[in-house]
């Protein structure tokens, strides 16, 4: 682990980089075999960003932290997503291990 960038900054790229999972996995669903290709383009940048995102948090946050928060930010996100735009059911089961999985989340970032 380097200093200088931040271990603060590192959290917000891990974040972003969750984020841009979200992004990549909702781009895949529209891809269509490599038809589509505005969603191809989109997941290519995504995944690209989500994956350069990770890697420079970890230089700064132990890799299995990193990766655990990174893709429990992407699994919670793309979850809501098929939710909200997707019409995917959201049943109470379903809500409170959304809700676990968003403070398991929060419980890797408060330890050290």
């Amino acid at each position: 682990m380097t200093t200088g960038w931040g271990a603060g900054w590192a959290w917000v790229a891990l974040l972003a980089g969750g984020l841009c999972e979200a992004g990549f996995t909702t781009a895949l669903r529209h891809i269509d075999g490599g038809r589509n290709l505005p969603a191809l383009l989109a997941f290519i940048v995504a995944v690209s960003a989500s994956m350069g995102l990770l890697e420079a948090a970890s230089r700064h946050i132990p890799l299995g932290t990193a990766y655990a928060v990174w893709a429990g930010i992407g699994a919670g996100a793309t979850a809501l997503i098929g939710v909200a735009f997707y019409g995917e059911p959201l049943s109470l089961a379903r809500g409170l291990l959304l809700a676990g999985l968003i403070a398991c989340i929060a419980g890797l970032k408060l330890i050290p």
